[in-house]
């Protein structure tokens, strides 16, 4: 049986092929609100994954440095050890969640311009926002770092939100999370439903893990079609 290294809400990491390697196995854990809300759905790490990298192959081959070394199954990548870096980078293209509740501004308002977030990955402290002079006075990146992350966290923006309009799909915001190795800068964890907000730009229906988080229905539904229209629409 492979020795579990870590386990954590949504995905389980063990041993890789080597000492430069993990292995990440996707749960059906469907998690909010740092964990108070909490279910097994039944399908949800395949779709996640399978998701996740469809994106993540899109990335790179538009070269975005990624962690993903091969999909291994249909919930398991083998990916490259990195560093995490205790820093998420959020990046808000609409109004939505803790940014309209915080500011008092209608989820679905149009942004003047792009919206770069850092927080601290805390899950006790509740994943706090946190700015740059915070972050390198604590030692957790440098300021190169922090350049690095934002230039590729917008990069990243515009390589999905042209993949995701043609799917008819509205990026709203998403988080990121990137890790050291080899002396570089890689883009790590996933991007699925699970770290997104994804609306259907016809209808503005929720296709992401909000529909978990405020009990909308058929969450897996939203995911299977996010899916579906990214099969449809990549290659």
């Amino acid at each position: 049986m492979q020795e579990v290294l870590y386990e954590g809400k949504s995905k389980l990491i063990f041993r890789g092929e080597d000492d430069a390697s993990i292995l990440i196995r996707y749960k059906d854990t469907a998690t909010a609100f740092n964990g108070e809300k909490k279910e097994e759905l039944a399908g949800k790490g395949r779709l996640n994954a399978e998701i996740s990298n469809i994106i993540f192959a899109y990335l790179a081959e538009n070269g975005v440095k990624t962690h993903l070394i091969r999909v291994v199954d249909e919930t398991s990548v083998l990916v490259r050890k990195a560093e995490i870096i205790m820093v998420e980078v959020i990046i808000r293209n609409v109004a939505a969640g803790s940014f309209s509740k915080k500011y008092g501004v209608p989820e679905g308002t149009e942004l003047k311009n792009t919206i770069v977030e850092f927080s601290l990955k805390n899950d006790a402290l509740g994943d706090p926002m946190i700015n740059e002079s915070q972050i390198t006075a604590l030692g957790l990146a440098t300021k190169d770092d922090l350049e690095e992350m934002t230039s590729q966290a917008l990069r990243i923006n515009r390589l999905l939100c042209e993949l995701f309009e043609k799917a008819g799909i509205r990026l709203v915001d998403f988080k990121l999370e990137f890790g050291r190795a080899g002396g570089e800068i890689l883009l790590c964890d996933e991007i699925s439903p699970d770290s997104c907000r994804l609306w259907d730009m016809d209808t503005g229906k929720k296709l992401d893990k909000d529909r978990f988080r405020h009990d909308l229905g058929d969450v897996l539904e939203g995911y299977r079609d996010v899916l579906r229209r990214l099969k449809n629409n990549v290659g």
